[in-house]
């Protein structure tokens, strides 16, 4: 994790970091991170300034490390989570447009790199400038430090000028860094385990049921679909009639061994499903059969594992398609999808030229989907500024990607090449 030098090291990244991108954008530029009130005491004519501003506890993250490693038996730390606000100023000659060339430059940066790498964090502990850094250990912070831009009202931005800050208003833009660990000095001892557990009066004759890896039966590294037949591997699984609990909905599983679970996704129904990233858990009730139903009776509920269902797309229809420039085409595809959509699922479309030609660079498209306002298994694409020529389609939900079928024909001049799903734009 990090040390106390953790905030500093952050603050002198994203100053390293912005002083590169910028510098290369407009001559003379100088990156500060002084107080906003001491701007143009010794300061650049033109510049930025990185200013911390406010520092809040991570509350959803905080001391989340401790449980893992307790249970390893390893001696632990107490850690905080930290979110640190910065507040970004530009300044320079308001007549060239420079503090909003800055703006740009420094939006166009963050957007390219939302996250501060290890390599970023190494680049500033072996820099001479940063000296007072050499002995941070950001670099060992196992959790990926993120940059995100904070929206402001313009009440509460005037209020932080002038109040907090005592200082005339400058263009400002204002970012998150979320989240920075920070270790204590003293470990934490550990307390006896539990040497008897009751429920309800009862003592607990079963042991809970630990969900270790859940995997497509066609192998390991195999996709898993909504069709699929998975198995769920752990301990402790097999009591009375375990049921396996996704998407709020309990079913039972084909084959039942202390270590291993089957179960065909099949039997859930298709509008229940969604591609991404699904959570499982196995379910012991106990409670005879009949008593089952009646709610009063406990249950013991594994740990929540994930996998990730794939989208398959199973139709592909053009609704629309215009030629409005010359060979350039405005085009509107509608693709269903073996599961539901849902309405605020992230769904993009990515479309790579196919051709049988290989004598010049293939183009690339990517589209997101239009706006749903109901669950539906059809999503529509609008894709401006098309090249007409055949596409090869994959359709990413929430980060969850359709597979490419390959030509499997060993006659055919595509052997082994990608060959569908597959669309025609324009006069190909």
């Amino acid at each position: 994790m990090s040390n106390y030098e953790a905030v500093a090291t952050v603050t002198a990244v994203l100053q390293r970091i912005l002083q590169s991108a910028v510098q290369a954008d407009i001559d003379g530029v100088r990156v500060t991170t002084i107080q906003p009130r001491n701007i143009g005491n010794g300061t650049p004519e033109i510049g930025i300034n990185l200013f911390l501003y406010h520092v809040v506890r991570n509350a959803a993250l905080n001391n989340m490390d401790t449980t893992p490693f307790r249970s390893k038996g390893l001696s632990l730390k107490r850690q905080a989570a930290l979110d640190l606000y910065y507040m970004i100023s530009f300044y320079g000659n308001d007549i060239e447009l420079e503090p909003q060339r800055l703006l740009g430059s420094v939006v166009r940066t963050f957007n390219d790199y939302p996250s501060i790498k290890p390599e970023a964090i190494a680049q500033v502990t072996a820099d001479t400038n940063f000296r007072f850094l050499r002995s941070n250990n950001t670099i060992n912070q196992i959790q990926q430090l993120q940059v995100v831009p904070i929206d402001i009202s313009l009440d509460d931005l005037s209020k932080i000028w002038s109040v907090f800050f005592q200082s005339p208003y400058l263009l400002s833009l204002a970012y998150k860094v979320t989240m920075v660990m920070i270790d204590g000095e003293e470990t934490v001892g550990r307390g006896l385990p539990v040497k008897e557990t009751r429920l309800r009066g009862r003592e607990l004759s079963v042991r809970r049921p630990i969900v270790e890896k859940v995997a497509s039966r066609n192998g390991q590294l195999e996709p898993i679909f909504s069709s699929s037949k998975i198995y769920i591997y752990g301990k402790h699984l097999n009591y009375k009639i375990p049921q396996v609990r996704i998407a709020n909905i309990d079913v039972i599983p084909c084959e039942v061994s202390e270590h291993k679970l089957s179960l065909d996704l099949q039997v859930i129904d298709a509008d229940i499903l969604r591609a991404g990233v699904q959570s499982l858990q196995v379910i012991h009730h106990l409670s005879t059969d009949e008593e089952r139903f009646n709610s009063g009776y406990p249950i013991i509920e594994s740990n929540v594992a994930s996998f990730v269902i794939r989208p398959t797309i199973k139709q592909i229809s053009i609704i629309e398609q215009d030629e409005y420039a010359l060979e350039v085409y405005l085009a509107v595809l509608s693709l269903k999808v073996d599961t539901m959509v849902g309405v605020k699922q992230r769904v993009i479309l990515a479309l790579n030229e196919w051709s049988s030609v290989t004598k010049y660079e293939p183009v690339v498209y990517q589209a997101e989907a239009d706006t749903r306002k109901i669950e539906t298994d059809t999503v529509n694409f609008t894709i401006k500024n098309i090249k007409p020529g055949e596409y090869l389609l994959r359709l990413q939900i929430d980060g969850a990607e359709s597979l490419l079928d390959i030509d499997n024909d060993e006659n055919s001049s595509t052997f082994g090449w990608y060959n569908s799903p597959r669309v025609s734009i324009g006069r190909v």
